[in-house]
């Protein structure tokens, strides 16, 4: 039936190329048509899936774990040696300035023993958040030389080297001596 219908087309029209006639066909519905419609369907969705969403960094291994033989080598830069280096020049210290020093006065509770008082130092400081004024005392043990400070006095005292275990202080001078 469908040849009767090709013959009297072409009988009726022009002279037909065997092309033409696979176009025409081709053109009129058929089985194989809506198959094809399919293929070509799908691969458009098979484009437009989803891609896998990213493994949070949770769940990811961490690198940490690697064994060694599996971590990320990374070569060192090469360092180029030096052509000529300077000479090593160094200059004299100027003996005065070492620093300041700190000074504290304090009143003495101690002088038992020899060459050395304990000086009982207050601190009055204000408290950073609650603003209280907060008294402490501190003892330090200050080298004197002569002896000559005693119980009471108000004295002057500077930070110095070590000069024993709990000695790093000396007597500077005696501010006020005790009546």
């Amino acid at each position: 039936m469908a040849d009767d219908e090709n013959q009297e087309v072409s009988d009726t029209t022009e002279p037909v190329d065997e092309e033409q006639v696979v176009e025409e066909v081709s053109d009129t519905p058929s089985e194989e048509t809506p198959a094809a419609a399919e293929e070509v369907s799908e691969t458009p969705a098979a484009e437009e899936e989803p891609e896998p969403e990213p493994v949070p960094a949770a769940k990811a291994k961490s690198l940490r774990h690697v064994p060694r033989s599996q971590r990320r080598q990374r070569s060192k830069p090469k360092r180029e040696p030096a052509k000529a280096r300077k000479p090593i020049t160094r200059t004299e210290a100027p003996e005065g300035e070492r620093g300041r020093r700190q000074e504290r006065r304090g009143v003495v509770v101690s002088d038992k023993g020899d060459k050395t008082i304990v000086v009982k130092v207050d601190v009055i400081k204000s408290h950073p958040k609650y603003k209280k004024v907060v008294r402490r005392s501190v003892k330090f043990h200050a080298h004197d030389e002569g002896n000559t400070a005693g119980i009471g006095d108000t004295v002057r005292i500077v930070e110095t080297r070590p000069l024993s275990k709990q000695k790093r202080w000396r007597l500077a001078e005696i501010v006020e001596k005790a009546k």
